[in-house]
């Protein structure tokens, strides 16, 4: 039902961006939106400082008058997904971002880091100098006899040989290596990443980021594949994505660059606007400089992160908020 309900919406606003103009006075700082021009700049600035991401001319068809030929989406092929969002287990508490609407505002599940498995591995491995004074005198009497033993008389090989201690054997004699029953099954549940295996089959992604006219911010796109390269289902990316999020943010939409293809998974921008004012607002409260809208995109992919924890592709310069 709530598939069925996306698409109409799709549609319906499909519609509404047609009759939507497009921005032309910069809102960043007041509205968190972007005019195409300021898309673009931030764009380029992405493609500089990552060049995993591309900009794309798609179809010729669908080309927006209002963007560059060549610069109408930008793209990052072969993303790894190592794990499945039930894999993960998040540390540190949630923060929401945005709840300024009932749904509750976006979840960020990576708000804050616990470090207190680091610190106590830090600690582990610092030792005060009462502690390696012992250990040094605790080495030492083992270090003497050692030193003893090597004072003493060699022993006679051949007299060695007689009292029977030595065992010759051919280095090159094959040995058949000792299965244990049942080893070839949980091996294989491993490898086919089955409820016994620990090895999770690798998944794929190419994200696309475009310019939604209608909300004027920026909007994501994913298509997944397995690891024979075949294109995931609705149901099977739905497992890489945040429960909290999953039909509800996350909606299966045509492309708007492309023609022919399926539909693929977006991040619907209802909120994105309203989230980047927030992100913009806490940044002021807390001092720091004021957010330039060329760092638009590297920041919104840091929120996305919440959205699709298992994606590996934010390898951007690092961003505090």
């Amino acid at each position: 039902m709530q598939n069925i309900f996306n698409a109409v919406k799709g549609k319906a606003l499909g519609v509404a961006e047609y009759l939507t103009p497009v921005l032309k006075e910069s809102k960043f700082l007041e509205t968190g939106v972007l005019t195409p021009e300021e898309f673009v700049a931030a764009g380029d600035h992405l493609t500089h400082h990552c060049p995993t991401w591309q900009w794309h001319a798609g179809d010729p068809a669908y080309t927006r008058p209002y963007l560059p030929a060549d610069k109408q989406f930008l793209l990052t092929r072969n993303v790894p997904c190592y794990k499945r969002v039930k894999q993960m287990e998040y540390q540190g508490s949630e923060a929401v971002v945005d709840e300024g609407d009932g749904d509750g505002g976006w979840v960020d599940t990576h708000s804050s880091a616990d470090f207190g498995v680091a610190t106590q591995q830090v600690a582990e491995m610092t030792l005060d100098d009462k502690e390696q004074e012992k250990r040094l005198e605790a080495a030492a009497p083992a270090q003497q006899t050692e030193e003893e033993d090597e004072d003493d008389e060699a022993f006679d090989m051949d007299e060695f040989d007689e009292m029977g201690k030595v065992q010759e054997e051919d280095p090159s004699e094959y040995k058949a290596p000792v299965v244990e029953p049942g080893l070839n099954d949980s091996m294989e549940g491993a490898v086919g990443g089955g409820a016994t295996g620990e090895i999770v089959p690798t998944r794929r992604y190419d994200l696309h980021i475009t310019y939604d006219k209608y909300y004027q911010t920026p909007r994501l796109w994913l298509t997944g594949y397995d690891e024979s390269r075949a294109p995931l289902s609705v149901e099977a990316m739905y497992e890489d994505f945040s429960e909290d999020h999953a039909n509800k943010t996350i909606t299966v939409e045509t492309h708007p660059h492309l023609a022919g293809g399926p539909p693929m998974a977006s991040v619907h921008p209802c909120k994105h606007a309203e989230t980047m004012k927030k992100l913009c607002e806490i940044m002021t409260s807390r001092g720091s400089r004021e957010l330039q809208v060329h760092l638009y995109l590297i920041v919104f992919l840091k929120f996305m992160q919440a959205i699709v924890p298992t994606l590996e592709y934010d390898f951007t310069q690092n961003f505090a908020l």
